[in-house]
């Protein structure tokens, strides 16, 4: 979610390009917008890039709110923005205006100097319901529009991980939104049910309290609001003395039952299914590069694929023999001597011990389904092995639509980048291209569990890496290598043998050829040694499930 912070700011910001083109917008809104505050000072603009970093955002020194135009519209001449009906057909961007318009008519108060950033952060997230509180209870009929702002200010980022800011975080953002009469219990039900299940009920009754009283505060009361941040901190076991910032998401932790909660209140908001929602957030952030390559398959990368397939049938079909044993009764095949001699005994008066009756032993059950994630450094150091691993990542992908397993490969660097999503069968090879970095190690290994459930134990997972190990966030990896390896996942681990220069080392915390524990760790000589270790792997893993 956008940091409620970042929708008052101050100082002066620069006019965005294209600000011409929606001047009718922003010439209809600053018109508008006197009857949605009350106030006679104030000008709209709106434009593609406006707000800064958020939706919308309220800039009190120069009494002016800005609407980013992506929120409306690809273009202006959607609707006629001097015509009441417009808002319902823009109704997050008119939205996006009465949120701003809430900020500008009741966020009167100003943070008082020396106030520590994280106060100061909990004050602006109980502005958030506050504010649109007020605006409801003067304007009844805003809360239609609120309501669709609410879904475009949130982020499942910021509720990372499952401890307790983050929780306190959604419940401020959207439980106190129900009380300020903006959405509805039913609204939030998962977002309830996740929320206590990490701060508990009677943390969560503390909290409810806290923004109860914060939603009596009058406009200009800054005291009282800080005062107000200071007792949310303390129920959170949080001391603003101690602790100034406010808390960021541990990176080696995957994200829990608060991210699943906003995923699923998002997707039914925007009237679509969780995995429908999580798909098209992928999309929007992992995505490809537009200048990255593509080209036809060669014969040679068809017949691998072809050939990969046949190995992975073969060790999923393969089961050992079922043995045979003997039985009293049937079915089974009957062995005839046997059953003379039991007939025999029967006549004699014993009891019969011979087992007339052979049966085979139940075979094995089904083998589990492959779930197969390969990352990809695309530092620098890396870039003979680039070429490979996307041919890899085509012949993975097609193989497994035939041999009924699953696989994903994912590029990693300067950003995470989803090469072939799972269940999908690529035409062409996509190749990839190597930057400076390999920040985003941990986020890959995030979205590869989120993408093929790596951490839950109904199918055969294994994550192989393909990477020298000279990686930004080693402490960070590690903790999320230890997290999957617990879980069941088996990690492969493939080093090139071609060590870097002694010159390109140049962080204390980065080092080469790296072996991170709970792995299986090769070190492969040349790029198609390293993919014929993985399809190895792979068919090992299955042959011996």
């Amino acid at each position: 979610m956008s940091h409620p912070s970042t929708h008052l700011q101050q100082g002066a910001p620069p006019t965005p390009a294209g600000a011409s083109n929606w001047h009718s917008w922003s010439a209809a809104w600053t018109q508008h917008v006197p009857l949605l505050t009350g106030r006679t000072d104030l000008t709209v603009l709106v434009a593609p890039g406006a707000a800064g970093d958020a939706p919308e955002c309220f800039y009190p020194a120069l009494n002016r709110i800005e609407v980013d135009a992506t929120y409306i519209a690809d273009s202006p001449d959607v609707t006629d923005p001097t015509k009441a009906r417009h808002k319902r057909l823009v109704p997050t961007g008119y939205g996006l205006l009465v949120h701003g318009a809430a900020h500008a008519a009741h966020s009167r108060w100003t943070t008082p100097p020396g106030t520590p950033p994280i106060l100061a952060a909990v004050a602006d997230m109980l502005e958030e319901s506050r504010a649109e509180g007020r605006q409801r209870a003067r304007r009844r009929g805003d809360r239609r529009w609120l309501r669709h702002t609410v879904t475009t200010l949130l982020d499942p980022d910021d509720a990372a991980v499952d401890d307790a800011w983050h929780a306190g975080q959604l419940a401020a953002l959207l439980l106190a939104r129900v009380d300020a009469r903006i959405v509805t219990s039913k609204d939030v039900r998962p977002i309830r049910a996740a929320v206590t299940g990490v701060l508990g009920r009677k943390r969560l009754r503390q909290l409810r309290d806290i923004w109860r009283e914060a939603h009596t505060c009058e406009d200009t009361d800054a005291d009282t609001m800080i005062c107000l941040a200071r007792r949310w901190c303390q129920v959170l076991g949080i001391d603003p003395d101690q602790q100034y910032d406010t808390p960021v998401p541990d990176a080696g932790q995957f994200a829990g039952r608060l991210a699943a909660a906003l995923v699923d209140y998002l997707a039914v908001a925007a009237g679509i299914t969780p995995a429908e929602y999580a798909a098209a957030l992928l999309a929007h952030r992992h995505s490809p590069p537009s200048e990255w390559d593509r080209r036809d398959p060669t014969e040679q990368e068809h017949r691998a694929a072809r050939d990969l397939a046949n190995r992975l049938r073969q060790a999923r079909t393969q089961h050992s023999e079922p043995g045979r044993r003997p039985s009293a009764i049937p079915p089974g095949r009957l062995r005839t001597r046997q059953a003379i001699t039991a007939e025999a005994q029967i006549a004699a008066g014993q009891l019969p011990t011979a087992a007339p009756w052979q049966q085979r032993a139940q075979l094995p059950p089904e083998k589990p389904r492959l779930h197969l994630a390969v990352l990809v450094d695309l530092s620098g150091s890396m870039d003979r092995y680039t070429d490979a691993m996307s041919s890899a990542a085509w012949i993975f992908a097609n193989a497994a639509r035939r041999a009924d397993a699953t696989t994903t490969t994912i590029g990693f660097g300067d950003r995470t980048t989803v090469l072939v999503p799972p269940r999908t069968r690529p035409t062409q090879v996509l190749t990839m291209r190597t930057g400076l970095a390999t920040a985003t190690f941990p986020e890959a290994v995030k979205v590869a569990d989120q993408l093929l459930d790596l951490r839950h134990g109904r199918t055969l997972r294994m994550l192989a890496v393909v990477s020298d190990g000279y990686l930004d966030d080693i402490p960070a990896g590690q903790q999320l290598v230890t997290t999957l390896h617990q879980a069941g996942c088996a990690v492969l681990w493939l080093h090139p043998a071609d060590p870097l220069a002694d010159s390109e080392l140049t962080g204390p915390d980065q080092m080469w050829r790296h072996t991170f524990t709970h792995t299986t760790t090769l070190t492969v000589a040349d790029p198609v040694e390293a993919v014929a270790a993985i399809a190895d792997a792979a068919v090992a893993a299955l042959a011996q499930a």
